[in-house]
């Protein structure tokens, strides 16, 4: 699988099934941007980069909200197979500003409201909420 796949799947395991704290994600650059695009959201409260060279990892805190994760869910939309890209004036509030869609633009990765403000658009990468 590519690292957003694994990046996604960690997160919704650890967010639903196994009520989990923390996840252990194998590192790459675009995770980690990602993350930290779900950290200023909200949904992470914070990643650490562990390691050296090839066995480097991310750990990451998933924020909590009266005991539960407040990440319920977690889904891919532009996948390997199916490249999508949207413009800077079609990129919508998730779940009317409950959600966020982190979106990997040519200024770097960030949430939604963040490519709105700026004003480009790009590859959405997937949606929380």
């Amino acid at each position: 699988m590519d690292t957003l796949s694994t990046l996604v799947n960690r997160l919704k395991n650890a967010a639903s099934a196994a009520r989990a704290g923390l996840v252990v994600i194998p590192y790459s650059a675009l995770s980690e941007a990602a993350l930290q695009a779900l950290r200023r959201a909200g949904f992470v409260e914070s990643v650490l980069v562990q390691g050296e060279g090839v066995e480097r990892t991310l750990s990451v805190t998933l924020a909590r909200e009266n005991g539960t994760p407040r990440l319920s869910a977690i889904a891919r939309v532009s996948k390997p197979g199916r490249r999508l890209y949207r413009a800077a004036t079609e990129v919508k509030r998730v779940r009317r500003g409950a959600g966020a869609l982190i979106v990997s633009t040519s200024k770097g990765v960030f949430t939604d409201t963040e490519a709105r403000k700026e004003g480009v658009g790009g590859e959405p990468l997937f949606v929380a909420w």
